[in-house]
């Protein structure tokens, strides 16, 4: 159970627009897996937050329990992965990563491997050459640490076994796919 006031690291998932000045954004955290917070007034030209808050950024946030959704508080950059960002590659892959993430994870479920699964997988992103590589492997390693397949058997189509893990097709595939040969 989550207590009232909380704090943790996380790495941002997505985030939508929501009403005039506020965002929703999904994080998945070390400790409480992913959750789903409102970020009031982050569409404001003055919020401290704004800067904070972006696509496959390493956090460390302070939240408060709310009615429907939690709210964020307090963020601080601890990784903004500035050497992946400069590459449209491996900015569509990262992208990648967080949506495979966001849909094969669900909210309260604490699972601190597949958050330092994909903190390993951002840092390797920054110096990696073989990205096709790299993306099968992070698919692989998620589908066993979730479960999905046992430990020591290998995945000959990674791809395949995700689509029917999700049941649905990802947005992203073609980046995925076509943009990383």
């Amino acid at each position: 159970m989550i207590p009232h006031t909380y704090s943790d690291e996380g790495i941002i998932l997505a985030r939508r627009n929501y009403g005039e000045a506020d965002r929703i954004i999904p994080i998945y955290s070390k400790s409480y897996g992913k959750i789903t917070f409102i970020a009031k007034g982050i569409r404001r030209p003055e919020s401290k937050k704004r800067g904070h808050l972006e696509i496959f950024t390493c956090v460390r946030f302070s939240a408060a329990k709310g009615k429907s959704m939690d709210i964020l508080t307090e963020v601080e950059t601890l990784n903004s992965f500035e050497l992946v960002r400069n590459d449209l590659k491996k900015v569509s892959l990262a992208y990648y990563f967080m949506e495979v993430i966001g849909k094969i994870t669900h909210d309260g479920e604490p699972h601190s491997e597949i958050y330092y699964l994909l903190v390993k997988y951002l840092n390797r992103l920054e110096t990696e050459p073989k990205l096709k590589s790299l993306r099968m492997n992070f698919i692989s390693e998620l589908l066993v640490n979730l479960g999905f397949w046992p430990r020591g058997k290998i995945i000959t189509d990674p791809d395949k076994l995700l689509e029917e893990v999700l049941e649905r097709k990802l947005y992203s595939v073609r980046v995925g796919k076509e943009i990383i040969q």
